[in-house]
């Protein structure tokens, strides 16, 4: 893809969620979170009900598998040791790499609000790519992201109105619509693309190479 050398951005931060918008981290999900629901006692998922998980929302989720509220930091960071341990099972999505070199290319700044580790985050993205990224707030509580995005967004000392928060899930737009910061939102991870659009994102993107058009003024 051709970058322009002087381009007309709409935005000047970029924020990424990791998990389901980076890295393609479904299938390994799917296959610990059985393991996982016998461990911390919640119901176990069928395999046809996955895609149902995949149309619901964060809290709606908890609440179908019966999670009480106290229970998900250590599910969390349960979650967060047992990818540590498996790293080499997660992969970035195609397409991801060139993205963001193309992004940081345009003088944008770039930065990751996960629930996610940040050793984890780095693993996946390697050393290139984890140097393209200015500002790193992982361990994220999974209803906890405004705080990190904000946060994110004070340091940098762009304005919210100059960022675009680039997630996957219903919770990602929360956490945007609550810092003051546009959404895009990625069809291609954990939550269905047509339950994103419900939502009314700013932007929804059906790939990854969709983001820079989406950004730069052509």
């Amino acid at each position: 893809m051709t970058v322009p050398t002087e381009p007309d951005r709409r935005y000047d931060l970029v924020v990424f969620d990791f998990d389901g918008t980076l890295a393609d981290s479904f299938p390994w999900f799917c296959s610990v979170l059985n393991g996982v629901a016998d461990r911390y006692r919640f119901r176990r998922v069928e395999d046809g009900e996955i895609d149902t998980l995949r149309g619901m929302g964060a809290s709606a989720i908890v609440r179908h598998l019966g999670i009480p509220a106290w229970k998900l930091p250590l599910i969390s960071r349960h979650m967060t040791a047992l990818a540590a341990r498996e790293i080499d099972a997660i992969q970035l999505f195609p397409d991801i790499a060139p993205t963001i070199e193309d992004l940081h290319q345009t003088g944008l700044n770039l930065a990751i609000v996960s629930s996610n580790a940040e050793a984890n985050v780095r693993r996946v993205l390697g050393p290139q790519l984890s140097s393209r990224i200015t500002r790193y707030s992982c361990g994220a509580p999974l209803f906890g992201k405004t705080r990190h995005l904000k946060s994110v967004i004070r340091r940098t000392g762009i304005t919210p109105q100059r960022t675009l928060y680039v997630g996957d899930e219903t919770r990602d737009h929360d956490a945007a619509c609550s810092a003051g910061c546009d959404f895009a939102a990625v069809a291609w991870g954990y939550t269905r693309g047509e339950t994103l659009a419900a939502s009314n994102p700013t932007i929804l993107l059906d790939a990854p190479d969709d983001l820079l058009n989406a950004i730069v003024a052509r």
